[in-house]
């Protein structure tokens, strides 16, 4: 039932997507949403001369279920684009928050807006600071400190090496957020004094609005016009308010208050004081004194979020530079917990929580024939073809079907997480084996397993194949390359239990990553375990970066291994491939390392296209259109 609510007339995603059935989050695939369609076809015919060892292919699905990064608990508050906080969990696509913007060596606050919102489940840790802030993020999390991005853990060993935050870590931001006052009856009698005293209705909207709602509590009195002998933290809080609404103003990073009524002045110097604030007072003329601020962006923000003013121009702080409000990280340690952690893609890449400036998920091209945004939607959209075996099996009973080999995984992974709710491999492996197709299969999820007793039964009627793709066996670096795939260990045992139930499983390593994961040392060690669990042969391919994949891998790139930036724009300078120069330097490392551990034997896919024997590093041609990462 929870899942009919949310048919298409409920909740229209994708309303003009042909076929559409249904638009669905299920809660196992938090923050992933699934378009089922009824597809026409889904035997894809490859254009002639695009250099590949096939000539048809299958997709169950487009997108991709596999991948995620999460970052901050729910709870954490985000500076508004009004001055305000809301929590993590609490904003929506189109909020207007608080960015930042470089201004020389240091920072300015600027409006955008939240692209993307989403949850999951993840491994949590505790990052304390020495003012005493807690915040929960997940380790992948990001902080803008004083020397750059540091994400909340890291390894010290190998090539998943990181910034990560560690003890006196100095973060950038604008400190502790300060908690916004209770609507009593104290706060409003003192916010009805300041703002009366200063000018009173009709000068402000926003603020003649407020007080019209609060005058019905005191009746006929106007004894809120009097300053107490003793105000509390309550009435002092609205007083400031009241008068920063019709007497204040802020301007580049400069908040002040001005007046000429000595008790109020007096009252308002007590109310600074009660509340730790530094200021300086000025006489403008004769009776007349301003009273302005010390302290910088940190201080006016913690003003505002003390007494709450109404004003919302007065709030603005488009511009503000930060760099002064900075604190220690005391530590950040695991919580050995799962939590739900939030996050958010914004338009400038990054936002404040908690005080501190936190970068945002990356997210990569594709999916914009379907008109998806060019972020996340590869990740977070999955249009599931729900017919896929029935559609396939009519397509192949036409009289003109000529048998030829079907390649799956060359788009999007088969066994994808999805794969494991909806089930259509099974009924599409069936009607290629009962029409007598050969077939192959490229993934990297381990959902496979489960088809294996079916794969091993169809492979005695049509030949059969499998390739599975496992890049390095760092698990680090891999968690951070392609987040939410099974990780090697799982891969390797996959590739383990193929051979056992006599299916040829060969292994794609890619994209091998120039400077990352090309060194002899990591491929000797990969080869070794790929030897060890039986991989039938090995085909090597070095990072190619189409449009697309090409400006998310910058991405990920400048955000994990800035020192390698220029040696990258050197080394794809004429394009998505590598320079027949690396490619050379890659083939002579890696051909004695196949042939020492028996994973240089040539191709064996039974029902291709003929073609010549592959080489061990892959050339430069649309033959590398497998889409790895």
């Amino acid at each position: 039932m929870r899942w009919e609510r949310q048919r298409v007339g409920v909740e229209p995603v994708l309303p003009g997507l042909e076929g559409l059935v249904r638009t669905v989050r299920p809660p196992e695939f938090d923050g992933v949403t699934f378009h089922e369609v009824r597809a026409r076809s889904v035997l894809n015919k490859v254009p002639e001369g695009s250099g590949v060892p096939f000539g048809w292919t299958v997709n169950p699905y487009r997108g991709c279920s596999h991948a995620c990064t999460y970052c901050l608990e729910g709870g954490t508050r985000v500076l508004l684009a009004n001055g305000r906080t809301r929590a993590l969990a609490e904003l929506r696509v189109g909020d207007r928050i608080y960015g930042t913007r470089g201004h020389g060596s240091a920072r300015g606050l600027v409006p955008t807006t939240v692209l993307a919102h989403w949850s999951t489940l993840r491994e949590a840790y505790r990052v304390t600071l020495d003012d005493g802030t807690r915040i929960v993020a997940g380790e992948d999390h990001r902080f803008l400190s004083a020397r750059g991005w540091r994400f909340v853990a890291g390894s010290r060993l190998g090539a998943a090496q990181r910034p990560h935050l560690a003890e006196g870590t100095e973060l950038v931001g604008v400190g502790a957020f300060a908690a916004t006052p209770d609507d009593t009856l104290g706060y409003r009698a003192g916010y009805l004094c300041g703002m009366l005293r200063s000018g009173g209705f009709a000068v402000e909207p926003e603020a003649t609005a407020r007080a019209v709602g609060y005058l019905p509590d005191f009746g006929s009195s106007v004894g809120f016009l009097r300053v107490p002998g003793t105000p509390d933290a309550h009435w002092r809080r609205g007083f400031l308010a009241g008068l920063f609404d019709l007497a204040g103003g802020y301007r580049r990073g400069a908040l002040w208050i001005t007046h000429e009524d000595q008790e109020v002045l007096g009252a308002l110097r007590a109310a600074l004081d009660a509340s730790g604030f530094g200021y300086d007072v000025a006489e403008r003329k004769p009776g007349r004194c301003r009273v302005r601020l010390r302290g910088g962006t940190g201080e006016v923000i913690r003003f505002l979020h003390t007494c709450d003013p109404a004003v919302g121009r007065r709030r603005s702080l488009d511009g503000a530079v930060l760099g002064t409000s900075r604190r220690r990280v005391v530590s950040a340690e695991p919580l050995g917990l799962r939590l739900p952690l939030f996050d958010i893609t914004t338009g400038t890449g990054d936002f404040v929580a908690d005080g501190m400036v936190s970068h945002n998920c990356f997210a990569r091209n594709t999916h914009t024939y379907l008109d998806f945004d060019a972020g996340r939607d590869f990740d977070t959209q999955v249009v599931v073809k729900v017919n896929a075996p029935q559609v396939l099996a009519a397509q192949l009973r036409r009289p003109g079907w000529a048998r030829e080999h079907v390649a799956m995984g060359t788009n999007t992974d088969p066994y994808q997480r999805a794969e494991g709710r909806y089930r259509l491999m099974p009924g599409i492996v069936t009607a290629l084996a009962r029409s007598g197709t050969p077939f192959s299969i490229l993934t990297k999820g381990t959902v496979l397993t489960r088809d294996l007793p079916l794969l091993e039964s169809v492979s005695a009627d049509v030949p059969v194949s499998l390739a599975v793709s496992i890049a390095l066996l760092d698990r680090e670096l891999q968690r951070r390359l392609e987040p939410g795939t099974p990780g090697p260990a799982a891969r390797l045992e996959l590739v383990e239990k193929a051979r056992a139930a006599g299916l040829p499983c060969s292994v794609l390593v890619a994209p091998v990553l120039p400077w990352l994961t090309d060194s002899a040392e990591a491929l000797d060690a990969l080869f070794a375990r790929l030897a060890e669990v039986g991989a039938s042969r090995v085909t090597v391919l070095p990072l190619h970066l189409r449009p697309g994949a090409r400006e998310w891998f910058a991405r990920w790139l400048a955000r994990e291994y800035p020192a390698l930036v220029p040696r990258y724009k050197q080394l794809y300078a004429r394009g998505s491939y590598v320079s027949k120069a690396y490619r050379e330097r890659l083939g002579e490392r890696v051909g004695p390392l196949l042939r020492r551990y028996g994973l240089d034997r040539p191709p064996a896919l039974p029902g291709q296209r003929s073609h010549r024997a592959e080489p061990v590093v892959a050339p430069a041609n649309p033959a590398e259109q497998l889409r790895l990462l």
